[in-house]
């Protein structure tokens, strides 16, 4: 798990997250928020925990391979916001098992069990992957990436979009999208039977593009998915799949 810790403090931090996430920061009062950050025309940039430390202080947990850009991105932004950003030298620990003292839970669903900031990482040898494929839940860099609308990825089921909440950059593609329109793509669980590599091209049974194949965890895997044309039998490389 390579993950970096940016600890954000200062009277504003709260206010300046606010603008700019796509979840309510006032969460923070009952622990993580699970959030992310778009650009203007509502594409993903980055997702990440928001873990609250102090009054004043806020830990953002993101994956490695985006950090440095997160924070080029947060100082961009900042302004004339009393506000600090720092790397940290903190790792995360997670398990699924009793939860150790300090730690909080994943607010992404009960099954993702906890994370626990501190001096030692790495976790307690759970299956992740067949976690996440059993609830389809996306992972940085594989079923999001910089092309991916998150309500496509399912963010307001895993509690990390808030509707309600005021504006944020990328908040009116994202509205509109929810109000507007039906979603005809996404991200869902298929079985699957037979050989076939992630990011393998999904077929229709009328031999039809109808997505793609990523996590796959013995017979399930999470596809992004055309759902007009995710009927019946599908196939990718030698592998038969079908929408669960």
């Amino acid at each position: 798990m390579s993950r970096t810790i940016i600890r954000i403090t200062g009277p504003d931090a709260r206010d300046f997250l606010q603008g700019l996430v796509t979840n309510e920061v006032s969460g923070l009062d009952h622990g993580i928020v699970y959030a992310a950050m778009l650009t203007p025309q509502g594409k993903y940039i980055a997702d990440f925990f928001l873990v609250p430390e102090g009054p004043e202080s806020i830990l953002l947990d993101v994956h490695d391979d985006l950090a440095q850009d997160l924070l080029k991105r947060l100082g961009m932004y900042k302004l004339r916001a009393q506000v600090t950003l720092d790397e940290t030298g903190l790792k995360v620990r997670r398990g699924t098992g009793p939860a150790p003292e300090g730690a909080f839970d994943d607010p992404r669903h009960p099954a993702m069990g906890w994370r626990l900031y501190g001096d030692t990482g790495g976790d307690d040898g759970t299956d992740w992957d067949a976690i996440r494929v059993a609830h389809c839940i996306p992972e940085t860099g594989i079923e999001l990436t910089p092309d991916t609308f998150i309500l496509e990825a399912g963010f307001a089921r895993l509690n990390g979009l808030d509707f309600r909440k005021g504006c944020y950059v990328g908040q009116e593609v994202t509205a509109r999208m929810h109000h507007k329109t039906e979603l005809r793509k996404g991200l869902a669980t298929v079985t699957i039977d037979g050989p076939a590599e992630p990011g393998a091209a999904i077929t229709s049974a009328d031999d039809k593009a109808a997505g793609t194949l990523l996590t796959r965890s013995g017979d399930r895997a999470i596809a992004y998915l055309r759902f007009d044309r995710a009927t019946g039998d599908m196939t990718a490389d030698q592998a038969t799949l079908r929408r669960t």
